[in-house]
């Protein structure tokens, strides 16, 4: 059946369906973006569809708060000692600037075509098969192991109270993983509460961080000891890294705070695999991008600022416990400052809030893996059963797969198996970087797509800025740091920390060559990419998206937040 010609045989009084906008009348918006997509709506029947369950307040939280995990609560602390305030705050900003750039990039080809998982699809559209094939399975790989390193951290942060000490780790590994399979497996939507109750809580406590660093840097904590910028003098704003040498020990630091950013910034794509999913997403998706500024401005670079002014880069508390791997906040920054401002009781505090980042940001990562490999089934680089849906829209076939992945999590309960999970943690470590790539390089091809077929960028919903140019000093910046990432393992020569820091690369690689070699794929050229399968019924739905007109202030505030 040739697409377009959508046709039921469940009769003879069965209607035919000659264009998605009277399969979306007819039968609903999930039918008719099934049908649309896969052709005919006899195999959207067959397998179902995922259904639009996240609503606007889902979407931006997720993009204002999800999949922040342990990186920003611990993750800066070794960034701190390691750099000094002055290096961290630019290679937060840097790196920001750079993320906002690829997701301006993303949010443009989300809003066109919001697609589940979304991003295997558009560089399979847009730049060649086997560069989705490539981005898919990576992501889907790095997604399933970061999820059994933050059930891993979560259940090692529970050890920071001395009641849990004596309990074993593999009990709580346990409980977080029914968890989060339970919050995935019934209803995106039973997600999306459950990832907008985790955000708001992140929200409030960052938000509650950066007022208490102001009051205590400006005298306000109990031992009245206004810190000002005292720090950045001494001992200084910037660490000498491997060299000696003021000049090159200062750019090391700075360069190694490049890297800790982008590890800490992964996952901020996710906006856009949930665009799939989202209601009325050509109105929530260019929303939920913009906010990613502020997301980047308050969390990151705001944060960054304060931890700097807060703690000495040599704080004898932190380079210990960071040294003796000390479990949950012992190892924050935020903890430290707090110890030393002389504030009670705001440690366990901030190591709940971290317990629940780290949970939440496994929730996350469930769903993400789960809709990458829905998305590869798509493309028609997975089995083709992963397509199926339950009748409240979950790839349920695609989310117990990804699930069963975190039963490797039991294995950092042993000393000999944890061997094996830190080295298949390792396979994941720029994994984010080789994905922001591809989204700037099918963005360049889908710029290019949308000028070779006559379509004004003028007339898009949602239009990025300065483009090209925009992506192509994303891709470059993004590519620097797969380059140089592992720097410091060749002064002296360490095999354990290269391989660590590039083995995702020949990984990369061989997955490219290998759906390059088997399938014979070529570039495409922008004259004939498919910018338009799926677009119709999602045309059609707009109509259907109700408007929402603010009754009061306060709805005009919360429909402004959310």
């Amino acid at each position: 059946m040739e697409k377009g010609e959508y046709s039921t045989e469940k009769g003879m009084g069965a209607p035919a369906y000659d264009d998605p906008a009277r399969i979306v009348e007819d039968k609903g918006v999930r039918m008719g973006e099934a049908a649309d997509m896969y052709g005919d709506l006899d195999t959207a029947e067959e397998y179902g569809y995922v259904t639009r369950g996240l609503k606007s307040r889902h979407i931006q939280f997720i993009a204002l708060g999800g999949t922040i995990g342990t990186g920003l609560f611990l993750g800066i602390g070794r960034a701190l000692t390691q750099a000094g305030p002055l290096s961290i705050l630019l290679g937060y900003t840097l790196t920001g600037i750079a993320v906002f750039g690829m997701m301006q990039s993303l949010g443009e080809m989300a809003t066109w075509l919001p697609l589940p998982g979304a991003i295997p699809q558009f560089c399979a559209r847009y730049v060649d098969g086997a560069l989705g094939f490539a981005v898919g399975w990576n992501n889907w790989y790095a997604s399933a192991i970061t999820l059994c390193a933050e059930i891993s951290a979560a259940s090692l942060v529970i050890q920071f109270w001395q009641g849990a000490v004596g309990i074993n780790i593999a009990a709580w590994i346990s409980i977080i993983i029914v968890v989060i399979v339970c919050l995935n497996i019934f209803a995106v939507a039973i997600y999306g509460e459950a990832e907008f109750i985790f955000a708001s809580i992140k929200i409030i406590t960052i938000v509650g961080l950066l007022i208490m660093a102001l009051c205590v840097d400006l005298g306000g904590s109990p031992t009245h000891d206004r810190i000002g910028f005292r720090y950045w003098k001494n001992p200084g704003s910037m660490e000498l890294y491997l060299s000696s040498d003021p000049n090159t020990g200062r750019f090391l630091g700075l360069f190694s705070t490049l890297v800790n950013a982008a590890f800490s910034y992964g996952g901020v794509e996710m906006v856009a695999v949930a665009a799939g999913e989202a209601e009325n997403p050509r109105k929530n998706i260019p929303k939920a991008v913009r906010r990613v500024f502020w997301r980047i401005l308050f969390f990151y670079v705001l944060g960054s600022l304060a931890i700097g002014v807060l703690v000495p880069y040599n704080d004898p508390n932190l380079l210990s416990a960071q040294s003796a791997g000390a479990s949950g906040a012992a190892q924050s920054p935020w903890v430290i400052a707090i110890y030393r401002a002389g504030i009670p009781v705001l440690p366990s505090i901030i190591n709940a809030v971290i317990l629940t980042s780290a949970s939440s940001s496994a929730n996350a990562f469930l769903y993400t893996g789960s809709r990458y490999l829905y998305a590869l089934a798509q493309n028609g680089q997975a089995p083709r059963f992963l397509l199926k849906c339950s009748k409240a829209g979950v790839p349920y076939w695609a989310v117990g797969i990804t699930a069963s992945i975190s039963l490797l999590t039991y294995m950092s309960c042993s000393t000999g198996a944890n061997v094996v999970f830190e080295w298949f943690q390792n396979l994941t470590t720029i994994a984010s970087l080789f994905t922001w790539c591809s989204i700037c390089i099918a963005y360049v091809r889908f710029h290019a797509a949308l000028k070779a077929q006559g379509i004004d960028r003028n007339t898009l919903i949602f239009k990025s800025p300065f483009q090209p140019y925009t992506a192509w000093a994303a891709f470059t910046f993004f590519a620097i740091i797969i380059i140089f990432n592992g720097f410091y393992v060749f002064g002296p020569f360490n095999v354990d920390n290269f391989v660590t820091d590039y083995v995702g690369i020949p990984i990369f690689v061989v997955l490219y060559l290998f759906w390059k070699l088997f399938k014979r794929t070529k570039w495409l050229n922008p004259a004939d990419v498919d910018l338009h399968t799926g677009k119709a019924a999602l045309d059609a739905a707009d109509l259907h998206w109700p408007e929402q007109h603010p009754r009061n202030i306060i709805e005009r505030i919360w429909f402004w937040i959310a």
